[in-house]
């Protein structure tokens, strides 16, 4: 069993998965976390590449914005990023989304 530094929450997003200049894929996030997430996409990215991932969040008319992510798996169930480094404004709004997935505790 894989233990995990930050909690995954399912999640059901539509992306843009961004490689330099070279290409421009959609993709459908499943999961999500505080430093990564899994996408689900035509395209089988290799082990290492750096990618930009684009989170088009509904009802906020821009996308979270990731630009430095990189692929630390990729195969039939999808491809799993971890986020390197996130600007802050966004690094502030997945935050806030990540603190509104998480169950509430309490009475």
């Amino acid at each position: 069993m894989v233990t995990r530094k930050y909690p995954r929450f399912p999640v059901s997003l539509s992306s843009t998965l961004m490689h330099k200049n070279q290409f421009r894929h959609a993709g459908s996030v499943r999961n999500l976390s505080a430093k990564g997430c899994l996408v689900e996409s035509i395209i089988s990215p290799f082990t290492g590449m750096q990618l930009t991932i684009h989170l088009h969040i509904p009802g906020e008319p821009q996308p979270i914005s990731i630009d430095n992510a990189t692929v630390r798996w990729s195969g039939s169930a999808g491809i799993g990023l971890e986020f390197l480094t996130i600007a802050s404004p966004h690094q502030d709004r997945l935050d806030r989304m990540i603190l509104q997935l998480q169950p509430k505790t309490g009475s």
